[in-house]
């Protein structure tokens, strides 16, 4: 019984297989990945969107603009801009302040500090778009 390793095998010693896979998807951002390639998918096509509307049939007085910021599939549009807007900035900055702030109480203050500007311009987008709804 000398002669043979634990586990059988007739003496072969064969790699062992992970039962999990090595790369995760929490552990390495990928829901965080796909998060700012889509909202900065939406800020493009809006941002294109704008900028033909803008071009192609500009406001002549700051009434018609806001009748076509109130219109309530426009407004929504712009609501959704924003919010993609802030998803993308959160994301952004909460992943380098995450590399590159090392003690955890000032990276905790951080991004503390960064939820609230963010929640703050989020309230203040919401306000401004409310304001233009009819």
């Amino acid at each position: 019984m000398g002669g043979r390793r634990r586990g059988g095998g007739g003496g072969r010693c064969l790699p062992r297989v992970p039962r999990r896979p090595v790369v995760s998807r929490r552990t390495h951002g990928l829901r965080g990945w796909v998060l700012q390639r889509l909202t900065a998918l939406y800020l493009a096509l809006f941002l294109v969107y704008l900028l033909a509307h803008l071009i192609l049939s500009p406001p002549g007085s700051v009434r018609a603009w806001r009748a076509w910021v109130g219109d309530p599939l426009v407004n929504s549009a712009w609501a959704v801009f924003f919010a993609a807007l802030l998803m993308h900035a959160w994301v952004g900055v909460r992943d380098v302040v995450m590399d590159y702030v090392g003690p955890a109480g000032l990276r905790l203050g951080v991004l503390f500090a960064l939820g609230l500007y963010l929640f703050a311009l989020g309230y203040w987008a919401l306000v401004v778009l409310l304001a233009a709804a009819p």
